[in-house]
């Protein structure tokens, strides 16, 4: 059987599993009179950064109502013995790209739909595609898994971005050619067409929207100059952008931008964007814009992992994206500028489902484990949009049932975050290693 059948008995299967909307929509939510009580032997408080101990979680429906070391199980609930592990919140990733492959755009679904549960699988109740690279089916798998008839994590979406990041990087869904940028949106010159490539994003249903102020080019070596230092080419103006964070604020909308240094990082941060993302040269004058703004810094160093032999090659071993990640994030950390996890999980190179391996980075670069835990929980959950802090990053009294547990104890090996056990979301389990032990 060839690839391209295989694909055709992938999608009728999935086509099948959401063509019963009265039957299948809501499967995967938790029922309301669903009651179940959760024994945390460990469990990590993420607003005050404590680890308590023998506590008591428990969950009606896709709530939590009420958590503490005096509760009492409720007759009738059922009972999920973690009394051995660490019960945590779930983690939220703020920087992946769950599209990863595919010729054609069901292919790139169903593909993008498996690394969204695998993401889910991994600890990750929630996430933020940053570009769909192309089109807007991350909007649909959103719905669908909110909708309840497929799992995933909470997902918020940026669809495809408002300017082309560079040339020959992804194929157009449409034609399955490379071409010059993306199609819709690539011609963002000027205020007045920024402000419609925002309109037109919005009327597709994003969360979000994404630009690039400084580009890219194909090829490592580009990157570089002769003397090792990074290439900075800004991709939008600050009018641009400055129109774009007012656009998309006013209807609604976030901005993220991705961006290393020179003017298109002071354009990025000057103008406001709520998601600045790498920030790889970021000084003390950038910084003090960060704080005036409150804005936080989204460190994306798997996607940095990726690119460090390439850029240690291309420079002789001089400099590497992977080493100004470090220094900034080590200016930023001392300034108290918030970190947001953010892994840049898009490919075999960079996988999903292995990105919390990033705490481990955090911790080595001077933040305490507690730190490291938090870019995760309430500085992630802060910096996303609709106000969804009020219902994730944290194990309390209201807030949706997402739930991790670890074996260890992560204040004490950070790495325990890449060992996850025992994952429920919004009342669901979805999976439990602990189960028969």
């Amino acid at each position: 059987m060839n690839g391209h059948r295989k694909m055709s008995i992938l999608l009728f299967a999935a086509l099948a599993a959401l063509s019963g909307h009265a039957q299948t929509a809501g499967k995967y939510l938790a029922p309301r009179d669903q009651l179940i009580a959760i024994r945390a032997g460990r469990l990590f408080d993420a607003r005050s950064g404590m680890m308590l101990t023998n506590q008591v979680v428990i969950v009606r429906g896709d709530r939590i109502v009420e958590v503490g070391s005096g509760v009492a199980i409720p007759s009738g609930a059922s009972v999920i013995d973690l009394s051995n592990a660490t019960v945590m919140p779930g983690m939220i990733d703020a920087h992946v790209h769950i599209n990863t492959g595919g010729e054609t755009e069901a292919q790139r679904t169903l593909i993008a739909l498996a690394n969204a549960q695998i993401d889910l699988a991994a600890g990750f109740t929630t996430a933020l595609d940053m570009d769909s690279r192309g089109g807007y089916n991350t909007v649909d798998i959103r719905d669908e898994i909110n909708s309840g008839r497929v799992q995933g994590p909470r997902l918020q979406v940026a669809g495809e971005s408002l300017n082309p990041r560079a040339t020959n990087y992804y194929p157009d869904i449409r034609t399955g050619r490379f071409q010059e940028g993306f199609i819709e949106n690539k011609n963002v010159n000027g205020p007045w067409l920024a402000r419609a490539a925002v309109r037109e994003a919005k009327l597709h249903g994003v969360d979000w929207v994404k630009i690039y102020t400084t580009q890219d080019f194909a090829g490592t070596m580009h990157m570089w100059t002769p003397d090792a230092t990074l290439v900075n080419s800004p991709s939008l103006t600050f009018e641009e952008v400055q129109a774009i964070v007012d656009e998309a604020h006013r209807l609604g909308l976030k901005v993220a931008c991705h961006t290393y240094g020179g003017e298109g990082m002071a354009s990025c941060i000057n103008a406001g964007v709520d998601a600045p993302n790498h920030l790889l040269e970021l000084d003390q004058d950038g910084i003090k814009v960060l704080l005036q703004k409150k804005l936080p810094f989204v460190a994306t160093l798997d996607d940095l992992i990726a690119l460090e032999k390439g850029d240690l090659e291309a420079t002789g071993g001089r400099n590497s994206r992977m080493k100004l990640a470090e220094q900034a994030i080590r200016r930023a950390v001392a300034a108290g500028v918030p970190i947001v996890f953010g892994s840049g999980a898009t490919s075999t190179a960079v996988p999903h489902g292995k990105q919390a391996n990033q705490f481990a980075f955090y911790v080595k670069w001077g933040l305490k484990p507690t730190q490291a835990l938090q870019t995760t929980y309430l500085n992630a959950a802060h910096m996303l949009n609709y106000g969804i802090e009020k219902d994730i990053g944290t194990i309390e009294k209201g807030k949706f049932a997402d739930i991790i547990a670890v074996s260890g104890n992560p204040l004490a090996d950070v790495s325990e975050m890449e060992r996850v056990h025992f994952v429920m979301k919004g009342g669901t389990v979805i999976r439990n290693d602990f189960a028969g032990r």
